[in-house]
């Protein structure tokens, strides 16, 4: 009788108080990053506008560069162009098709170079081999493997993310404790069974950093191999800004393609957290 009269003491004297007061103090956590945020962004474009309005040089000649207002004012008319919309969606098609396949094949591979010794004998030199060649270096060879600059602006796309998700991946199979294998098969499952079960979920951390490295490096080698051999997207687009001394146009494009790879990183980050919402986060880990 007195564990159950305890019991129901402790856990209105210690488990609600700590909700009602840890609730509060994470939300003021989480406004107070988001202002900090905002703050340095705004910091960082007013001391643009400074400098670029003042012809100000130091180190750097800022009496070159556009003012933040002339960048705003082409901004605009670029967002009432038909031209600047068909640049974002063939960059888009582009980037989501390259990485997609770079996602797909280099899960794949990574798991069988960790999880097979034949296939990581056969065909991992080959990828070392092919792993520290920059994928603008791979331009030529895309431009005499496809007859059309689409097909090769992509397999540029996906040569550039391949290795990074691969190389994460293998790296996460192969650090899994060999215990929760063992378990597995001591419990009476089969190979299928330690791949669906064991390998897959608990290489997921690793296979998600992968594609957040993976996805940024496609949107640099993307852009570079449309301002090379493109004759639509961000990068091509940029580019001709350039050639023709309009340097606003040249920061549209700047901010846009940052823009989408923020937009597609945090987009890989958040699908990453929940399909692994079962780890222990920061937060929890701290308390």
């Amino acid at each position: 009788m007195s564990t159950g009269t305890i019991t129901p003491v402790l856990g209105q004297s210690t488990v609600e108080p700590a909700v009602r007061v840890t609730r509060p103090r994470r939300d003021f956590t989480t406004w107070r990053s988001r202002v900090v945020r905002l703050t340095s962004v705004l910091v960082a474009v007013g001391a643009w506008q400074f400098l670029t309005a003042n012809d100000i040089r130091l180190w750097v000649r800022f009496d070159t560069l556009p003012t933040v207002t002339e960048i705003v004012r082409a901004f605009r008319h670029q967002l009432g162009t038909e031209t600047f919309y068909l640049d974002l969606g063939q960059s888009l098609i582009r980037i989501l098709t390259g990485f997609g396949l770079a996602a797909v094949l280099g899960v794949l591979t990574g798991v069988a170079l960790g999880r097979s010794r034949w296939f990581a004998d056969t065909v991992g030199p080959i990828t070392e081999l092919a792993r520290p060649i920059p994928a603008i270096a791979v331009v030529p060879v895309a431009i005499l493997l496809f007859p059309e600059d689409e097909a090769g602006i992509v397999f540029i796309t996906f040569f550039a993310a391949f290795f990074p998700v691969m190389v994460s991946t293998r790296h996460a199979v192969r650090a899994l404790p060999t215990l929760w294998e063992d378990s597995v098969r001591t419990l009476g499952g089969s190979r299928w069974d330690v791949l669906l079960r064991v390998v897959l979920p608990g290489s997921l951390p690793g296979v998600f950093s992968g594609l957040s490295v993976g996805i940024g490096v496609a949107w640099i080698c993307v852009v570079s191999a449309e301002m090379i051999s493109g004759r639509l997207g961000v990068g091509y687009r940029t580019w001709q800004a350039y050639t023709i001394v309009d340097y606003p146009g040249v920061f549209v494009g700047i901010i846009t393609i940052g823009v989408l790879g923020y937009g597609t990183s945090a987009a890989v980050e958040l699908i990453g957290r929940r399909v692994t919402h079962w780890l222990p986060r920061v937060q929890e880990v701290a308390k």
